[in-house]
């Protein structure tokens, strides 16, 4: 591909680097210091760290396209700080052991200045880990564990989707108008899971709901009937369930079956676009939130749309989502901050980033969002949907039922857990 950096190619420039001899400069993402020649035509790169399969294989595909929809934009306009931005791309395979591994991978041999991809929480922490031994910025675009931005956070570490303290309070405070107080916990039983249902639990007992059960389902489960046969029994007046990818499809099939949808109101944390495009109507009941939808009327959203269908026209998905958006929109202020910074000096960067904000016009979002700079966690606009049964088009999936800003829905709770490295303790480089 045009902006994809080959082994062969990266091999060339690093001969050319290692010809200049011992008058090049030591620098250092890596603890082991590196020579680096100061070559003009040595390009920016970045490394894509995003799953192709796995549990998490379609998001990960979607929020690869945006960020590279992202460098080449930057490209057409001639590149960063002079120099042509080079990405490469592996297969993290939603395990955190392949992730460690690639991240050791990209840092140590293909010199990578930046690591940027995430949906898994268990693979972003296994990445950050190796970035901040290396000092390496890495962006964990579409996790949404709170832990990604609490206790697995690190100095060198940017999370750029809501996470479940933000959309569980979102999904609270408009389910409680609409059902009654009386709910039951459905929840996947990994760390996302307790980590999703924690959050609702919390905001939900706030507002006065008693929780009358928790029910825990191994992670893998795709045989929901000993459950949904006590839901049934329980008779709750709703049911918050947390899971994802195809346990949510198999979940939502199941209780359809069983006459539950209809029967109890049904609260999902988050809805990512990937997991439920082409999914014939009527199959996506309940409430759910996400950060950004294609068919709010906001200015710049129409032409994100065409850039993205002339970009990857063959694309079965014909609109981006929110994880294409996050992905793009990461990966656009990365490349933004180094700009400002005017070095790829990475804590240079990590201040750049640690004191953004964007404006709601250029996030296609109904309010400014802007960095936490004790969590590096964006804060931005949350949306409560449920599906739309009055389509326009077949892509308008989504009914937007209301739009909160990141002001009410933040999370404190990732504050008092978060310790990030101090600034002497990253390694600093510039490549």
């Amino acid at each position: 591909m045009e902006d994809s950096w080959s082994r062969r190619e990266f091999c060339k420039t690093s001969l050319r680097a290692a010809g200049i001899g011992l008058g090049a400069a030591f620098f250092g993402p890596w603890k082991f210091n590196h020579v680096y020649g100061s070559v003009a035509d040595k390009p920016i790169t970045i490394g894509i760290t995003t799953d192709t399969t796995g549990q998490y294989g379609s998001s990960g595909a979607s929020e690869m396209l945006g960020i590279r929809m992202a460098i080449s934009e930057f490209n057409a306009r001639g590149g960063l700080l002079g120099r042509k931005i080079r990405w490469i791309h592996q297969d993290t395979e939603t395990d955190p052991v392949t992730a460690s591994r690639i991240a050791e991978k990209m840092i140590g041999r293909y010199e990578c200045n930046f690591l940027v991809g995430g949906v898994s929480s268990g693979v972003s922490d296994a990445i950050a880990k190796v970035a901040q031994k290396y000092g390496t910025l890495y962006l964990d675009t579409n996790s949404s564990s709170p832990s990604e931005s609490g206790v697995h956070c690190h100095r060198v570490k940017f999370v750029w989707d809501g996470n479940g303290n933000n959309f569980g309070r979102a999904i609270v405070k408009h389910a409680i108008q609409s059902t009654g107080k009386k709910w039951l916990l459905l929840t996947s039983d990994y760390e996302w899971g307790h980590q999703i249902h924690a959050a609702v639990r919390k905001a939900a007992e706030s507002r006065g709901v008693h929780i009358v059960e928790e029910l825990m389902v191994p992670e893998t489960t795709v045989d929901f009937t000993t459950y949904l046969r006590e839901i049934r029994n329980e008779k709750p007046d709703a049911v918050a369930a947390a899971f994802c990818g195809g346990y949510l499809k198999a979940l939502r099939a199941q209780a359809a079956h069983f006459g539950l949808k209809e029967k109890t109101a049904w609260i999902f944390n988050q809805q990512d676009w990937p997991d439920i495009y082409g999914l014939p109507m009527g199959s996506l009941f309940g409430t759910f939130a996400t950060c950004w939808y294609h068919h709010n009327d906001l200015p710049g959203v129409d032409q994100f749309i065409r850039k993205y269908r002339e970009a990857y026209p063959q694309e079965r998905i014909q609109v981006p989502g929110n994880v294409y958006y996050n992905g793009y929109m990461a990966m656009r202020e990365l490349l933004r901050a180094v700009e400002r910074a005017g070095t790829v000096n990475n804590i240079a960067v990590i201040k750049q980033l640690e004191r953004l904000r964007v404006s709601a016009a250029d996030r296609m979002q109904h309010h400014d969002a802007y960095m936490n700079p004790n969590t590096h966690q964006l804060q931005q606009s949350v949306y409560v949907a449920t599906e739309n049964l009055e389509r326009r088009d077949e892509d308008d999936v989504f009914k937007i039922l209301s739009q909160v800003a990141p002001e009410e829905v933040a999370d404190d709770v990732a504050g008092d857990a978060c310790k990030l490295d101090s600034y002497a303790a990253t390694p600093t480089y510039e490549v």
